[in-house]
């Protein structure tokens, strides 16, 4: 009994044990489930805060990948970084918490998710306004170098077919052109992309940098928890960029691309859009302090209202030890451009239209009578009333020009005005009456005088609207290039061309064409007073050891003048049998191109071999205009990069373009005002090409630090002269009616200081005249701002 008492108790005991057991088993199933269920949940939040530096480096191969492919429109490899992560098994003991802990863990991960998701949609809502906004200002996103128009009317701003015009006030743009980034600093000459610093993403993921200049791999331990954050949100984020995409209207081509990258995840890096706009608003800081640092004053010196900045430089001239060779007449820039203002002369009116100007002009514009009282005999200037009146012109031609330059043509035909004879340079101009009148004759003359003791002299040629500038022969050679003048004029110019191995003279030879013609109307050529015998003799004498012939002296009885006319030999042979060698040749390494700041010296240069520049005479006006010089060869590259006469062709049919669809009609410009007009950065002359038809004279700069292509300006019947614009041109104030500046001020930037060149521009620059602006945007801008500097300054 008791054995079998003891057995059923025991029989007892080890099934309770068994229910025990399984009770336990159940309940510890259970929490594993109930464990496992949770931990799905937790672990990728967790494993994001709480990874291993292992876990880091794999983090950031990832996240550079994800970069490299950002741009090339993937739209799911967020998702699937997102998902490779969820499924790391990496975990760290801290996921062995209790339950409790484990589950306000992940209440507080998924409201702060919530949060930042409610930041970044904010975020992403304000950026797509920002980017619309924008869009809407630029018109349809494209940047092209732009034209701007500054003056006393509007300033307009567009390409070369007129089609955009960017109002100085702040009004739309509308500008058609090669595609650019909107932070455009430098373009090339005809509105190529340009980008503003390192900020454009590198599409093969080379290099890319944060606006801290630090690559996408260093920030990426900084930014880690935004990328994972980001990374287990993929799929929402990518619901919002549809949205956002059905809103769009995709062009084609580029553009589509463009768009299709701005719908992917930024990750830790800014978008173009944001890091351009961040640009824009430091630029315009900049440019800001810039002209608030800048106070504009009246220039305080002794020239007052005729202010030649390179030609008054008192201190300068008091220091020069001889003044013999017109030393003082010469160039003598200040050492800093001047940054003032040269204010107007009191009562000073708006200048008489052409070619009424070249009869009269107002008297308080150029206040000047010396020379009214001291040439008022021989017809070169008046006073009458409120006008200066020109009745004859010159010394030579008391009775009118006209008859005076016909007289030449009789003497001899072949001279040929206005076919042959095209471009004619005229030494010691007067108020440049001889100059004024050949456009009757469709002659362009290039005339020049001295600042001197003729008061104003070629300040009245420029009121009048005739070509000329400020110039002495002196020391040093004129700014032209040499073979370039089809005719050199000299009436009563003064100058001793006779003296010391004829220096002077010899500089005329330099840049006369070969078969060229130097006329020189002056008294020893038909007067017998023993100092015009003797000047005579002389000039006999070194006009034949020059090799040049002696063509003709005609006698004007009307004027009771005579004019020799000499022509320039066209070979070497006379050279080579001379009995001696004087004038000396020149040296095979003397440049006779070399014009800038260069010595005068007592040489002859060799007449050019068949096939070279100055061997054969230029086509006849006016087809010289249009056809490339002959001289141009194809194995030549041009300016822009074509054979060279390809590039001359495609420049003057670019310029043609420009002006009738753009310049003419679409800037706001009354030519009709329109007289005196330089191009600040001439190329082939295209410009002044194009402008053929109008009642206007171009004057072609050509920059020193560009190349030198003032000799093809030449041969096809226009002029021009060099010039470095960190210094003052040689002309008087208020002297141009329009100024023409194609990518000129980007590139004397990195030179000198733009400010001067400001202050030199409105210098030059008429009342009420036009400056017509063609560079980047950068450049654009400040000039945008430039009329506001002037506003409201008086006489």
């Amino acid at each position: 009994m008791a054995l079998g008492k003891h057995s059923r108790v025991d029989g007892r005991k080890s099934s309770s044990c068994c229910s025990t057991v399984t009770v336990v088993v159940f309940v510890g199933l259970c929490l594993v489930g109930v464990w496992m269920l949770m931990s799905s949940t937790v672990v990728p939040v967790q494993n994001s805060d709480l990874s291993s530096q292992g876990t880091k480096t794999e983090v950031k191969q990832k996240i550079s990948e994800k970069f490299s492919r950002q741009f090339a429109d993937s739209s799911g490899d967020l998702s699937e970084d997102g998902t490779k992560e969820e499924g790391n098994p990496g975990k760290s003991q801290d996921e062995n918490n209790s339950d409790t802990e484990s589950e306000n863990t992940v209440k507080e991960i998924q409201e702060e998710k919530f949060r930042k998701e409610s930041a970044e949609g904010r975020t992403e809502s304000e950026e797509e306004s920002k980017g619309d906004a924008e869009n809407d200002g630029d018109g349809d996103g494209k940047r092209e170098d732009k034209e701007f128009v500054s003056g006393g009317g509007e300033s307009h701003s567009g390409d070369e077919f007129g089609g955009g015009q960017l109002n100085s006030g702040g009004g739309e743009s509308n500008l058609d052109g090669e595609e650019s980034n909107s932070g455009d600093t430098e373009s090339n000459s005809e509105g190529g992309q340009s980008s503003l610093g390192d900020t454009e993403p590198n599409i093969d993921g080379k290099d890319t940098r944060n606006e801290d200049g630090e690559t996408s791999e260093e920030k990426v331990d900084e930014n880690q928890d935004t990328n994972s954050e980001e990374s287990s949100n993929t799929n929402k984020m990518d619901h919002q960029a549809k949205d956002q995409a059905s809103n769009e209207v995709y062009p084609s081509g580029d553009q589509s691309e463009i768009l299709n990258e701005a719908t992917t995840q930024n990750g830790a890096w800014k978008t173009q859009e944001v890091e351009s706009e961040n640009e824009k608003e430091s630029q315009k800081s900049l440019l800001s302090k810039g002209q608030s640092g800048h106070k504009w004053k009246l220039c305080n010196v002794t020239a007052g209202s005729d202010y030649i900045p390179c030609l008054d430089n008192v201190q300068a001239i008091r220091k020069l030890p001889s003044t013999k060779h017109y030393e003082h007449r010469e160039r003598h820039c200040p050492d800093g451009a001047p940054t003032c203002l040269v204010p107007l002369p009191e009562g000073y009116r708006q200048s008489i239209k052409w070619p009424k100007s070249r009869e009269q002009i107002w008297y308080h514009n150029v206040p000047h009578t010396k020379l009214a009282v001291v040439k008022g005999h021989q017809n070169w200037v008046k006073v009458s009333g409120d006008y200066l009146t020109f009745p004859g012109g010159g010394t030579q031609f008391k009775n009118g020009a006209l008859h005076y330059i016909d007289l030449i043509q009789k003497s001899l035909p072949n001279i040929a005005w206005g076919k042959r004879s095209r471009v004619v340079l005229d030494v010691g101009c007067g108020v440049a009456s001889f100059g004024g009148y050949m456009f009757e004759r469709d002659v362009l003359a290039m005339s020049f005088a001295p600042k001197d003791e003729h008061e104003a002299q070629v300040q009245f040629a420029l009121e009048r609207g005739i070509p000329a500038i400020s110039a002495v022969m002196g020391t040093t050679r004129l700014p032209f290039p040499s073979k370039v003048f089809d005719v050199v004029h000299c009436a009563r110019c003064r100058v001793p061309w006779h003296i010391e191995g004829g220096k002077l003279l010899l500089e005329l030879n330099r840049v006369l064409r070969p078969g060229g013609y130097f006329v020189w109307s002056a008294t020893p050529v038909y007067q017998k007073l023993p100092e015009d015998v003797g000047i005579w003799k002389a000039m006999t004498e070194l006009t034949k050891s020059m090799c040049w012939d002696l063509f003709v002296i005609n006698k004007d009885q009307v004027n009771s003048v005579g004019a020799a006319i000499y022509r320039k030999p066209t070979s070497n042979q006379c050279y080579e049998k001379r009995p001696q060698n004087e004038p000396p040749l020149c040296k095979e390494a003397d440049d006779p191109d070399a014009a800038w700041n260069i010595k005068l010296q007592a040489c002859m240069h060799k007449i050019p071999l068949a096939s070279e520049r100055g061997s054969q005479w230029p086509e006849q006006w006016p087809l010289r205009l249009q056809k490339p010089p002959y001289w141009l060869k194809s194995s030549q590259v041009g300016v822009y990069g074509k054979a060279a006469p390809e590039d001359f062709t495609a420049d003057y049919d670019h310029w043609k373009r420009v002006v009738s669809m753009s310049y003419l009609n679409g800037l706001g410009i009354n030519w009709s005002s329109v007289r005196n007009v330089m191009d600040m950065r001439a190329v082939y002359g295209g410009f002044a090409a194009a402008l053929k038809d109008l009642n206007v004279w171009v004057i072609n700069v050509v920059p020193i630090d560009s190349p030198d292509t003032l000799p093809i300006i030449y041969d096809r019947g226009l002029f021009g002269i060099y010039h470095d614009w960190c210094e003052s041109f040689s002309t008087y104030p208020r002297s141009y009616d329009l100024l023409h500046a194609d990518h000129l001020f980007s590139d004397i930037k990195k030179r000198c200081k733009l400010v001067s060149v400001i202050a030199e521009v409105d210098r030059i620059l008429r009342p009420e005249g036009k400056l017509i602006v063609r560079d980047n945007i950068e450049i654009i801008g400040r000039w945008r701002t430039w009329p506001s500097l002037y506003s409201g300054r008086s006489g």
